[in-house]
């Protein structure tokens, strides 16, 4: 090389700013350069000289505040167009890296590196960006608050999860179009990343500031290191952001992304007679996304595609009384999705069943966070059969101070003549570094069938997020008329107080067992009644767990709870006896119903992770307003022969059996398996297989006689469901993507024989889409 250049390098190299996160110093003045380069994960380009450099991170799992035992090195810098890191993550163990060819989001069991970007400075939301050490990608969102999503807390492939559970929360569900490039080296990997402009939001400023996370998740260790010296005792993670500053002209250019979709489908389905016939379908429709400003966007949807390419993972039904909770996979809402998040679920995407079209409007509006959504949904899910259902929902959240938050949510559901609205305001108030307060009041009106019934909802939360002591308290009140048509809050007519604490205890370096800690606390509800009657529900439990040298997991939790059951449910219940029927009679609260579980946990292998657990104990049986016990048993099982093939096995097992006489009420069974094969980073195979066996005796009353329901002898349930599905997905970038699958339920007379399966339904799909970014 020539010496003139080798000099002029090193002068670069040594003129280079340093930010050391231990020494605190993390606010970083981000070099702009305007040039573009290859991402390929070399990082070996000229501009990476001169890139202002990151290093000395500080381990945050499962301990705080102890250097980190694996140096990473980060190097940032930022064009016009787009904002550049590369990562040198140097590994001292040996070759322990895990890494493989993985779908997108599909990489919680490999090392890996995310960076958080809070564009807006407020440390309430931030964007996600991670990477494998082969530059599979991760991407979504990270909030502050740890309330309920409106797209949910978990999705295939992606979902909700977070570092530490008592800070805020992640969504992987939304993903965003940036190119990276990783590679194994002698020392560890290197990691390439850049995020164009376009692709995010951020202040409508000439100069401006972001906040900045980078962490480094260490599988064969089970540590999580973060660049800034982030502590546990502290009740906004985002608020101890390192920052970006003096980023300035960035160019986005004209963001216009409009992305067709064309669907096409064949379903089958069977007779009595055996006969079975195939209906073709097929559909077309667009996506348009349109950038008004820095940071405002609108998406609007004509006809749009909401087909899942997975089905829901099965959850236990037989003895369940509220509707249960399934997450949002659906593209059009994944989109600034974290914008509509609010204390109580109070928006749902869900509940807006087959949406024809719609038109949505996420960014900042007057210094506020701001989502706002118009979607008409089909006409046969209306109330009435009379219109279009139509939705709106809007929510704003403004940060007041440092990172408190003042917000408000409207929903309305118009069906014809009837109507379901909702007004909410939430405030979130951080004090003392260790503390926040969450207060929320909500009123909903509802005219439906000629019925007009209104109501309230009101809610004060106390947490304090210490690193040996911590606590969460609640008071909640929902009146019976409440009604959230556009959210889920599946239970009404109740008052709640809960109060739980934590305390935690850390080993030293490489102590065997490297924390321990527990929750425990009570809780009590009580129908409208109030306090100064008798709960209809209380609990008191404990839950330990710890963390123990290598990455292994181990808890529990050991409770009581007693359950008064709502008589109102059994109205239509008759006592079947030898000459005449008799009233069924509702017997006193199921008290004293003690319960516990194990769970273990572990270490992430090269080849293998797994984890188990079993509880067992006592439990009302709510369709028969009785005692029971019941034995549940959860195991997961995630294996990766290679680096492109990789397999699940979930297994769910639960045994109700009535207290009385030890006889059986019900049973439910449901493994699932899936396996993918990634071809490249963009093609992918997968095939899911789930069966869900599930029965239930006839309803007897406490003396085993038989009841009758609606004057009709309740027989019991047995279903044995198989289900298929085939998947081929080409997806090179977001929005543009080829589906090919297939999927199938089978039906069975004898749970797992095999041998008398007859289909019930089928169907062949495709799905194609191209995003023309403009």
């Amino acid at each position: 090389m020539n010496p003139a250049l080798v000099l002029m390098l090193a002068l670069t190299q040594d003129s280079t700013v340093v930010y050391s996160g231990t020494s605190k110093r993390i606010d970083v003045d981000i070099p702009r350069v305007d040039t573009t380069i290859v991402v390929d994960g070399r990082l070996d380009e000229q501009v990476w000289t001169r890139a202002a450099r990151l290093n000395a991170f500080s381990q945050y799992q499962p301990v705080d505040g102890r250097p980190a035992e694996d140096p990473t090195e980060v190097m940032v810098w930022y064009s016009s167009e787009a904002i550049h890191f590369g990562v040198r993550a140097s590994e001292l163990h040996g070759n322990v890296v895990r890494a493989t060819q993985a779908n997108r989001d599909n990489i919680a069991s490999e090392d890996q590196i995310q960076i958080l970007l809070d564009t807006n400075n407020d440390r309430s939301i931030a964007y996600l960006f991670g990477v494998n050490p082969l530059g599979v990608q991760q991407d979504g969102t990270r909030s502050s608050s740890f309330f309920g999503g409106a797209g949910g807390s978990s999705a295939t492939g992606g979902g909700s999860r977070n570092i530490n559970p008592l800070e805020g929360s992640v969504d992987l569900n939304p993903d965003y179009v940036f190119q990276s490039r990783g590679r194994l080296v002698d020392r560890g990997y290197d990691v390439e990343i850049r995020i164009p402009f376009k692709s995010i939001r951020y202040q409508d400023l000439r100069v401006q500031n972001w906040g900045l996370h980078v962490l480094r998740r260490i599988q064969h260790s089970g540590f999580q290191d973060s660049w800034t010296p982030a502590v546990r005792a502290n009740s906004n993670f985002l608020a101890q952001m390192g920052a970006l500053r003096g980023l300035h002209d960035m160019h986005r250019g004209l963001v216009l992304e409009v992305t067709p979709t064309a669907t096409g489908r064949v379903t089958g389905s069977a007779f009595a007679t055996g006969d079975r016939e195939y209906e073709p379908g097929g559909e077309t429709g667009a996506d348009v996304r349109w950038g008004v400003r820095q940071n405002l966007t609108l998406n609007g949807t004509i006809n749009p595609d909401f087909s899942q390419v997975e089905a829901d993972v099965g959850q236990v039904l037989l003895n369940e009384r509220f509707a249960l909770f399934y997450p949002e996979k659906r593209p059009f809402f994944l989109d600034g999705l974290e914008l509509f998040d609010s204390p109580n679920q109070l928006i749902y995407t869900r509940r807006i069943v087959a949406p024809r079209g719609g038109v949505k409007l996420t960014g900042k509006l007057a210094g506020a966070n701001a989502g706002v959504m118009l979607v008409a949904d089909d006409k046969a899910y209306s109330w009435n059969d009379e219109r279009v259902p139509l939705f709106g929902v809007a929510r704003l959240r403004r940060t007041i101070g440092p990172s408190s938050t003042l917000g408000a949510v409207l929903t309305t559901r118009e069906d014809g003549a009837d109507f379901s609205r909702l007004a909410s305001a939430d405030l979130r108030f951080y004090h003392d570094r260790l503390y926040f307060a969450e207060f929320q009041a909500a009123q909903s009106w509802t005219d439906s069938a000629g019925r007009n019934r209104e109501g309230s909802l009101l809610q004060a939360d106390w947490d304090r997020t210490g690193r040996a002591w911590g606590f969460h308290y609640t008071l909640k009140a929902i009146d019976p008329g409440f009604n959230a048509a556009a959210g889920f809050v599946n239970r009404t007519g109740l008052i709640e107080a809960r109060a739980f604490n934590r305390i935690s205890f850390y080993g030293e370096p490489g102590a065997f067992v490297q924390t321990y800690g527990s929750f425990f606390g009570v809780q009590r509800i009580w129908d409208n009644a109030g306090p100064g009657h008798a709960a209809i529900e209380t609990g008191e439990s404990v839950s330990p767990s710890a963390t123990l040298r290598g990455g292994w997991q181990v808890g529990g939790s050991l409770g009581r709870n007693s359950f008064a059951f709502d008589r109102s449910l059994y109205e239509s219940y008759e006592v079947e006896q030898s000459v005449d029927t008799a009233a069924f009679t509702v017997p006193g609260p199921a008290r004293g119903q003690w319960s516990g579980s194990v769970r273990v946990t572990t270490p992430t292998h090269r080849f293998f992770s797994a984890t188990a657990s079993m509880s067992l104990g006592k439990v009302p049986i709510f369709r028969e307003a009785a005692s029971g016990r019941s034995l549940r048993v959860d195991a997961a099982v995630d294996v990766r022969p290679t680096t492109a093939l990789r397999g699940s096995l979930q297994l769910t097992r639960l045994e109700l059996e009535r207290s009385r006489d030890g006889s059986e009420f019900s049973t439910e069974t449901i493994p699932r398996v899936k396996v993918e094969y990634q071809l490249t980073h963009a093609l992918f195979l997968r095939l899911v297989g789930q069966y869900a066996a599930r029965s239930r005796s006839p309803l007897e009353d406490r003396f085993g006689n038989p009841i009758l329901v609606n004057d009709i002898r309740d027989t019991g349930s047995v279903s044995n469901e198989l289900s298929t599905d085939w998947l081929v997905s080409y997806r090179p970038v977001p929005g543009t993507l080829v589906y090919l699958g297939y999927g199938s339920i089978l039906e069975e007379p004898r749970e797992f024989r095999f041998r008398d399966l007859k289909r019930t339904s089928d169907g062949l799909f495709g799905k194609v889409s191209y995003l023309f970014r403009l």
